[in-house]
């Protein structure tokens, strides 16, 4: 496998969430695909040295997400549910702009100046689409 997954147990996020969000977000931007197998419960636990239940907590809300999918003796592989891997897309953009409006928000931003700076960006990324 070619993704590598990290944890900080000091960012105050839970550690088998941010093991969540990052098989989430791998999902998302097609770094895991559809039939990939995940490392072991036991190989994760190793790699970040952090204790299996973790790991196991993890892949169980993943699973019980749609967006893996484990198979006992044969280990969990990235699911081929479309919708789950299409939410996961969403879940990971909604949370980076929740953390950037917030942010916005924090440092004296208003609403108008928010939808400004949106609507500009929309624009260079999206071009003529963005107001459609």
């Amino acid at each position: 496998m070619g993704v590598s997954f990290t944890i900080d147990p000091r960012s105050g996020v839970p550690i088998y969430v941010q093991l969540v969000e990052q098989v989430k977000r791998s999902v998302a931007i097609g770094a895991l695909v559809s039939g990939e197998r995940l490392p072991t419960v036991k190989q994760l636990a190793v790699d970040l040295t952090v204790n299996p239940n973790t790991v196991a907590r993890a892949y169980r809300d993943l699973e019980r997400e749609g967006v893996i999918e484990t198979s006992p003796g044969r280990g969990s592989f990235v699911g081929g549910d479309q919708p789950a891997a299409r939410r996961a897309v969403t879940e990971v953009s909604s949370a980076s702009f929740e953390l950037a409006v917030r942010e916005a928000k924090s440092i004296g931003l208003s609403r108008d100046d928010v939808t400004s700076i949106v609507d500009k960006l929309l624009a260079r990324w999206y071009g003529a689409e963005a107001s459609s």
